[in-house]
């Protein structure tokens, strides 16, 4: 993988999972808190990989290929 799309890769990675985590805390964090840490881990990742891989990239690469397509087109 050349680092161009390494980069484009990381960078729609990071557009799902910044807001994912940040409303996934602000929703659940003061229940989360009461657990431990190690449980609190599982939790989120066990809730937001799959949101993520399934939902979240697929669905920014879905809005991207539509922009481009439309930028191309004009």
């Amino acid at each position: 993988m050349k680092t161009k799309a390494r980069l484009l890769a990381s960078l729609k990675i990071w557009i799902v999972i910044y807001p994912s985590i940040t409303l996934f805390l602000f929703f659940f964090g003061k229940q989360l808190s009461l657990l431990p840490l190690y449980a609190r881990t599982f939790i989120l990742t066990i809730s937001l990989v799959p949101w993520i891989v399934f939902i979240g990239v697929p669905f920014v690469d879905f809005i991207l290929k539509t922009f481009s397509s439309e930028s191309n087109g004009k």
